[in-house]
């Protein structure tokens, strides 16, 4: 196998210019990309421990509707006649409102 090796010449001075301003490129947008790593690891955090409190907040509210459901269920099953006479009243105002 045969190995190029590249004479200052050819291309040495060339390649140090072009790796001199990459590097100073790198320098340069370093510290912006640091910063904008710090944003979005920042803005993460937040958004997960939101999402955190909003599924606390919903599991809560779903043991309460739970709670209201099953004392809904207990008076309806206790006093049916009130319970038809309620939703017979409700299905006449919705027709009523509905036809106008």
């Amino acid at each position: 196998m045969s190995q190029t090796t590249i004479l200052p010449e050819s291309g040495g001075s060339t390649t140090d210019r072009l790796a001199s301003m990459a590097q100073e490129t790198l320098d340069r947008v370093a510290p912006m990309a640091n910063r904008a790593e710090h944003e979005v690891r920042s803005a993460a955090t937040k958004a997960t421990e939101s999402a955190k409190h909003m599924q606390e907040r919903a599991t809560e509210a779903m043991g309460a509707a739970q709670d209201n459901v099953r004392t809904l269920r207990s008076y309806a099953e206790s006093n049916p006649l009130i319970t038809a006479g309620i939703a017979f009243a409700a299905g006449a105002l919705v027709s009523a409102l509905v036809r106008r």
